[in-house]
């Protein structure tokens, strides 16, 4: 408290996360800072929380306690700051509670010697409001020529000026997370036009969930101040590159720091293999927490009429592995030792995708899972005979697809806990109903007239 009072902090955001990964709070002045943490803070009554059909209005309310290794002093407002915190409900966690799901995994893997750690790649689009009020992209400046047409600067990714242009918004970005102390490497303008990707260090997978979380407010909040706003909708337009956010995990021993997935010496651990074996096998049912949404799987296709960069896309499309194979869900990085998940993107549930990632991953190592052969072939190139000769399976085409193997995996539904997955399944089943009665510009200009 001293700390804080000291850094001119006025105001405490304890966050608790609900089922869809949200963030969620009632601000209290930093006097009460002490009875937050005996759990006299703020209630929260059960309609809160997104389905949840076993609480009703005769319950008892949840209550926040805040975690005071998780405290961030919020950039945008320095009067203010961030607290993360778990869902507790008559004394106990609360079994709907995200981060308490992803604490119980590593509380798991530590009862073996193992401490999970993870990085992770947030891509996300910045766009502004036209004078008509429509979305426009923020960075993306080439002019209508008289006859109607627009230039294209191609490829956007990597692009020195397309950089410079966005630089006044970068360089706060880069100036915050060097405050924060995240070791940010680069930012990279992507292949989308105002398209970004930040790359920051490792850390343990609590510390990540919180800071992937934290980096999504973050965002939004440097974009209001340039007149912007920032979008983690993975597909934005037919012709965008997919947002992702692509998830490196690697385990390390929990005495010695050590990574046991490999080293320069002896390259990739058998160890390692047998984490890949343990998400293979849930990899279909995974895809509903880390692409939880219908407009995720829009972008988890090999190739897109009219894409800008190449009709390639270089998304994963099949549940199998490779070295440095980006068309794979799996990647093994030349440059580094862990898992590259490719099949995950910015709207996922932080917490319930690294709980459900070390699960299965410690599920692979101690039973000494096989992945079977790695595949360095270009899978947009393959035929699906080739595919159902190396019995390698599509990841799903739908949120509906995702959604339905994840109700039928019960190694998952233990590691998020019963009612979390059967409140998770629901919600998304609902999702996916509510888009597949609805009826798009697509049809109307394909069908209307037509027949």
């Amino acid at each position: 408290k001293k700390k804080l009072e000291k850094a001119g902090v006025k105001y405490l955001l304890s966050c608790w996360i609900d089922l869809l990964g949200v963030p969620k709070t009632k601000p209290v002045p930093i006097w009460d800072l002490e009875a937050l943490c005996l759990g006299k803070g703020p209630q929260f009554a059960v309609h809160s929380i997104s389905f949840v059909p076993e609480l009703g209005p005769a319950d008892p309310d949840q209550i926040m306690i805040p975690d005071l290794d998780a405290v961030y002093i919020c950039p945008w407002d320095r009067t203010q700051a961030w607290i993360f915190a778990d869902l507790y409900w008559q004394g106990k966690p609360y079994n709907l509670c995200p981060r308490m799901a992803l604490k119980r995994q590593v509380e798991a893997a530590a009862t073996s010697g193992y401490q999970p750690m993870a990085g992770v790649e947030p891509e996300f689009i910045v766009l502004r409001y036209d004078e008509d009020g429509r979305p426009v992209k923020a960075f993306d400046n080439d002019p209508v020529l008289p006859n109607g047409n627009r230039p294209r600067r191609q490829a956007w990714g990597y692009d020195v000026e397309a950089s410079i242009d966005s630089m006044g918004f970068l360089g706060e970005l880069i100036d915050i997370l060097g405050e924060l102390q995240w070791d940010l490497h680069d930012v990279v303008a992507e292949g989308a036009y105002s398209q970004f990707e930040l790359d920051f260090g490792y850390t343990h997978v609590v510390e990540m969930a919180d800071r992937l979380t934290f980096l999504r407010v973050l965002l939004k909040e440097v974009a209001k101040k340039h007149g912007m706003f920032v979008t983690f909708m993975p597909k934005v337009t037919i012709g965008d590159w997919r947002s992702g956010a692509h998830i490196n995990y690697s385990i390390q021993d929990a005495k010695t720091g050590k990574n046991l997935f490999g080293d320069k010496k002896k390259g990739f651990s058998k160890q390692c293999y047998n984490a890949v074996a343990g998400l293979l096998q849930h990899g279909g049912a995974l895809s509903a927490i880390t692409c939880s949404t219908v407009n995720s799987y829009k972008g988890l296709v090999a190739r897109v009429p009219g894409f800008e960069g190449g009709v390639y896309t270089w998304a994963p499309t099949h549940v199998t592995y490779g070295p440095n194979n980006r068309s794979a869900m799996l990647r093994l990085p030349q440059n580094r030792y862990c898992i590259e998940n490719r099949a995950t993107d910015m709207c996922m549930n932080a917490y319930l995708a690294m709980a459900c990632t070390t699960g299965a991953t410690i599920k692979g190592m101690m039973e000494g899972i096989e992945p079977g052969p790695p595949l360095g072939k270009d899978l947009y190139l393959m035929s699906e005979e080739e595919f159902d000769e190396a019995g390698i399976q599509r990841l799903p085409r739908t949120l509906g697809e995702a959604t339905a193997l994840l109700r039928k995996d019960d190694f998952l539904r233990d590691v998020m806990g019963e009612q979390m997955h059967a409140s998770f399944c629901a919600y998304k089943e609902d999702e996916w109903e509510r888009y597949s009665v609805s009826i798009s510009e697509w049809e109307v200009e394909e069908y209307l007239r037509l027949y």
